[in-house]
């Protein structure tokens, strides 16, 4: 796959798919990480002389113009890290995008609107996204993608738009592809994961494969009550999924055929409600009272999660392990991130409401070995599946 070291962009229009989906409250920017992580490549591209045109896509505006999507709050947070101005653009082909790309010169940068609100860019019609993507690519000279958190989805700035012009992957890119190959290829062991977030169904494809790679697999997060479930266990009123039952008893029992040990809490922070001022207390993981709902791993399983990644040599992450938004139920992801820290081992923290809990936690993010920018796009990878936009930068 070619990087921007192997294109000659001075004079040119680079066309950049950047990820700034980034949350807002409002029109404040309340995690800029995304922003952050994709300045190397559009400052590399601007201080090598190119017009750099940056597209993106921010929530799911349905196809549509909605001002509450509008990236115009991120083209000046990008233009506060870049120390440069960031020309904006209030459409994404249309008179104000082609206006704005043809006034910028050599070093310049420009943001365009959300390329979302063009139901063409999501569009599963070949033709229909195809058309959009020629309108994209008649904006610039070449391609750089460097979206890691949207290069699972076939959308048009993702996967077309690639294949119509001259092409590479951005720095970004390039350092997940990196890291995603010494989770697959070039392990070191003890190999351990760490899954949480609510659904089990959201990590079957990855708990599957898995299974024939990790040596320790540890299970926290709304999930973890479709396992205790699996096992026998009372759950209360917690996240269940019962129709998953069968599959997380499957994967208990290849788990203990292959030799992989799986590590469920012994203890969980249980509440009356789903709110921070809910009564709440720490029960045994086997005693959950029925009319009480799971929202942390108790502080015996974070010390025996911290106790199991003491000796790893790779770690990746993905997931909360309670909902760490309110302050009773942030312990456990306060511990596996401080384990992480504490850990010899290279450390992955994998996207999403990871990484967002890693900031909001108040940890350093050079602490770990790596914050992935696409915790979706990470999952699929680790899964074996081809993630389109991968797939047509490889072209």
């Amino acid at each position: 796959m070619k990087t921007i070291d192997d294109l000659d962009v001075a004079g040119k229009r680079v066309l950049v798919r950047a990820d700034l989906n980034v949350p807002l409250d409002g029109t404040a920017i309340t995690d800029d990480g995304r922003i952050r992580a994709s300045v190397p490549t559009i400052r590399t591209l601007a201080e090598r002389g190119a017009r750099v045109v940056v597209t993106a896509h921010l929530g799911r505006p349905k196809g549509e113009p909605n001002p509450a999507y509008s990236l115009a709050p991120v083209a000046a947070r990008l233009g506060e890290l870049l120390g440069r101005p960031v020309a904006f653009a209030t459409d994404t082909v249309g008179d104000s995008a082609r206006a704005t790309v043809a006034s910028l010169g050599d070093g310049d940068v420009a943001l365009l609107e959300n390329v979302r609100f063009n139901a063409a860019e999501t569009s599963k019609d070949d033709e229909e996204r195809g058309l959009f993507a020629d309108a994209l690519a008649s904006l610039a000279d070449l391609y750089v993608g460097d979206g890691f958190g949207a290069v699972h989805r076939k959308h048009a700035s993702v996967y077309d738009v690639a294949r119509k012009l001259p092409h590479a992957a951005g720095l970004l890119i390039a350092a997940e592809l990196d890291v995603l190959t010494r989770l697959t290829e070039k392990v070191e062991r003890p190999y351990a994961v760490v899954l949480g977030g609510s659904k089990v169904s959201d990590k079957l494809g990855v708990i599957d494969n898995l299974l024939g790679k990790a040596d320790r697999i540890l299970i926290g997060g709304g999930m973890v009550f479709t396992f205790l479930a699996a096992q026998g266990r009372e759950v209360g009123t917690s996240l269940l999924e019962k129709d998953q039952l069968d599959t997380v008893r499957e994967y208990l029992r290849r788990a203990e055929e292959n030799g992989v040990e799986f590590v469920l809490p012994v203890d969980i922070v249980a509440a009356t409600a789903f709110a921070a001022d809910a009564d709440h207390s720490v029960v045994a993981a086997d005693a959950i009272p029925a009319d009480r709902m799971g929202l942390d791993i108790g502080p015996d399983s974070g010390d025996l999660f911290a106790e199991k990644l003491a000796d790893a040599r790779t770690v990746f992450w993905n997931g909360p392990m309670g909902v760490f938004e309110m302050a009773p139920y942030a312990g456990g992801t306060r511990a596996v991130a401080q384990a992480l820290v504490d850990s010899d081992a290279f450390t992955v923290v994998g996207g999403g409401d990871s990484a967002a809990a890693v900031r909001t936690l108040g940890f350093d993010e050079n602490a770990f070995g790596h914050i992935s920018t696409g915790g979706g796009a990470s999952l699929e990878y680790l899964e074996g599946k081809t993630l389109p936009g991968l797939d047509a930068l490889e072209g």
